[in-house]
């Protein structure tokens, strides 16, 4: 029967009978491949697909315990799925057997902590940068150092779905400078500074696309659920209906491209945004988060945000972010496990986008279990929307997982807005983890720039703050406003701001108002 005169309705379920009758050979995700990384002192799961009703048995040799050796019998969809006890990091490499109809046999595997790196370009920047955009600091240099034979790298390749994917199409690699190289920065330099500190194999599963918003990192079970984030589809449809043909705009950027160099000039950048499938909801969740729900993992970093600065979009940001890392950790079902993220940096960007809300947007997600921030603005560029120091980007997520994740007692965030309460002289605004350690950026004493307040009617005026004698507290006063009732904080795109603690770490954009206003 040819497939154009099935029934629509029976179609893809046919297909998938097809599908499996084809695919009877036992399988494994291809997260299972050479070189990779298993989650240390977690139940190691293991899966796949083979023939219905196949007995599927998997072992697990090498390190210092003894073998030990699980079976599972397949679905009546083929698929199978098993655990094989926890093991402690070290012990040199493993091997996994998984025997069938078939064998296969996965080899050098190591014994330690594996992250999920996701969001899009800053954390999708590579070390070797995007050619004529973007640069990291010291590239050469740190590719050229960069063998760690205990950092395990897996870079899923771009992926979106309608409907949730069960592989992807990576395999595990050995960090070495040709691997690094295209290899997301942020994501290495924390790998680099988590394995140095914890002396232990750390893998990383790099999946993230540039310009793209959280909603389509959000599952639609979530989406679809919550009312508070059905707007994204309107806002989605909005910005439809003012995009012009995508095709007739690529035509025009490549005539005025062929016209600069017949006169000798080089192109000029055009404004880029994905293709519309990797910007609907739940669209990369699908294509590239779905397939890797069942690994186990140590924790998840994070660096996202830009692409939902725009004015209709940021207002939602708060609490679309909450609910994806809920969602996460509702799929990969493996508890309130470490959510780390970077704070979005300062770039100038257009009256069109509000990047202090997401940024403020960013720190109240910090009231989530288990959660930790990384603020950036310091080490933005206002010209480029990609820094250059992905160093520090990586460090302080490093930072964030020594103090959160490993239980070191280490200093890891700098001044959080707590409250701010109206006195004679204006607003004192108190922090948390100050312990009278407030600093000013460049030694400038105890005045500190980046400060607005604002009366009854929300209008923030440019404000004098400085650091009270107790280093905990800051006072914000201005003569504009007669009757002080709202603070706020490094709220421009690309703002002026200098308060830090005494360890360096900047302060958080911050508003003292329960719901903030463009």
């Amino acid at each position: 029967m040819k497939l154009s005169r099935f029934p629509r309705a029976l179609l893809f379920p046919a297909l998938l009978l097809i599908s499996l009758a084809a695919s009877a050979e036992l399988r494994l995700p291809k997260l299972w491949s050479d070189h990779g990384v298993i989650q240390r002192d977690r139940p190691i799961h293991v899966w796949g697909w083979a023939d219905v009703g196949e007995r599927v048995t998997a072992s697990l040799r090498g390190g210092n315990g003894s073998d030990e050796t699980a079976s599972a019998t397949t679905d009546s969809l083929g698929h199978w799925s098993l655990y094989l006890p926890p093991r402690p990091a070290g012990g040199g490499g493993y091997t996994l057997t998984v025997a069938g109809t078939n064998t296969i046999t996965v080899s050098d595997l190591l014994m330690g902590d594996v992250w999920l790196a996701s969001g899009q370009s800053n954390m999708e920047l590579p070390l070797n940068g995007f050619p004529g955009s973007a640069v990291v600091k010291n590239a050469a240099e740190e590719i050229k150092a960069a063998n760690h034979p205990e950092i395990r790298l897996l870079h899923e390749p771009k992926r979106f779905s309608e409907f949730p994917q069960q592989d992807q199409d990576a395999t595990w690699k050995i960090c070495t400078p040709e691997t690094v190289a295209d290899f997301s920065a942020a994501a290495y330099f924390f790998a680099r500074d988590i394995q140095h500190d914890q002396k232990v194999p750390v893998g990383v599963v790099e999946a993230d696309w540039g310009g793209t918003p959280a909603e389509a990192w959000t599952s639609l079970d979530t989406i679809g659920n919550d009312a508070a984030l059905l707007p994204v589809f309107a806002v989605r449809a909005a910005e439809m209906d003012k995009q012009a043909d995508v095709e007739a705009i690529k035509a025009r950027y490549a005539r005025e491209d062929a016209a600069a160099r017949a006169l000798g000039r080089t192109p000029e950048q055009h404004p880029w945004q994905p293709p519309v499938e990797p910007w609907q909801a739940a669209s990369l969740y699908n294509g590239m988060i779905a397939p890797v729900t069942p690994l186990a993992i140590r924790g998840v970093i994070w660096y996202q945000g830009e692409a939902n600065t725009g004015l209709a979009r940021a207002p939602l940001y708060h609490q679309l972010f909450s609910a994806m890392i809920s969602d996460w950790r509702q799929h990969f079902a493996q508890g309130d496990f470490p959510f780390l993220f970077a704070q979005i940096s300062s770039y100038t960007s257009s009256p069109e986008e509000d990047w202090g809300m997401v940024r403020d947007a960013q720190r109240r997600t910090l009231s989530l279990l288990n959660t930790g921030m990384a603020v950036t603005i310091d080490i933005g560029d206002p010209t480029n929307v990609h820094p250059a120091d992905k160093q520090t980007v990586g460090h302080r997520l490093a930072l964030a997982a020594r103090a959160l994740t490993y239980g070191e007692d280490v200093h890891h965030s700098g001044p959080l807005f707590r409250q701010a309460i109206t006195n004679a002289d204006g607003m004192r605004v108190y922090f948390t983890g100050a312990d009278g350690k407030l600093a000013a950026k460049g030694g400038t004493g105890r005045m500190v720039v980046g400060f607005e307040l604002a009366g009854e009617d929300r209008r923030f005026v440019p404000a004098t703050a400085k650091i009270d004698p107790d280093g905990a507290t800051v006072t914000v006063t201005s003569s504009q406003v007669a009757a002080p009732q709202y603070v706020r904080y490094a709220w421009p795109n690309a703002p002026d701001a200098t308060l830090m603690d005494s360890a360096g770490l900047p302060a958080s954009t911050f508003t003292s108002e329960a719901v903030p206003a463009h």
